[in-house]
């Protein structure tokens, strides 16, 4: 069976296994793979959401997010990542959070590895074409079609929503986190996918 085509059993197992998570970690998770807005193609679109709070670091691997840096992001803000498989065979990300610093940008990218109490624990950015050159600065790979980015500008409130949508899927297993960055993402020759030091992480199973 194709990895993506998710059954109702599959997507029912997937709540049940989140759930579980969450209840072992004292983290506001919640998971599912429910269907999309509807289209003119019948059938469900399978849907992964993740919403939880940053815990303080001394909490990982067993919270759902943490913070490396709770000045830009505090413990008890609220984050949510949401993924959605789109039906042309592109993936949908979408990335909220709540009650972080106002009027401040943060860089946001999915990461191939799962949150530890190290920053650099969940490894680089997922890339569709991965470049053979780590760490991957050179606009060919690091760039918003080939990596997933999700930056974004805080309001007055400290909330802030942004989205990413790619014409390719993840491979199985292939990223495990989005991190949340100290600045904007760069773009240009030798520094581009960065974005400062790493502020927070929150566990994401992506489809």
């Amino acid at each position: 069976m194709p990895r993506h085509s998710l059954t109702a059993l599959n997507r029912g197992a997937l709540v049940a296994v989140a759930g579980v998570l969450a209840v072992a970690a004292g983290a506001g998770l919640t998971a599912t793979a429910d269907a999309a807005e509807p289209r003119a193609t019948k059938g469900p679109l399978p849907r992964l959401v993740v919403g939880t709070v940053f815990a303080p670091v001394s909490a990982a691997p067993y919270a759902q997010a943490v913070t490396y840096d709770s000045e830009l992001v505090p413990v008890g803000g609220s984050v949510q990542v949401k993924e959605t498989l789109r039906r042309e065979g592109g993936t949908r990300i979408e990335l909220r959070v709540r009650d972080l610093v106002a009027h401040r940008v943060y860089g946001a990218h999915v990461h191939t590895k799962p949150c530890g109490k190290l920053p650099a624990d969940a490894g680089p950015h997922y890339q569709d074409r991965v470049d053979p050159t780590q760490p991957s600065v050179n606009p060919e790979y690091a760039n918003p079609d080939n990596e997933a980015w999700l930056d974004l500008t805080a309001d007055k409130h400290g909330s802030a929503r942004s989205l990413a949508t790619v014409d390719w899927r993840f491979r199985e297993r292939g990223a495990r986190s989005v991190v949340l960055h100290e600045m904007a993402t760069a773009t240009h020759e030798g520094h581009a996918g960065t974005a400062g030091a790493r502020l927070a992480c929150v566990n994401v199973p992506f489809m």
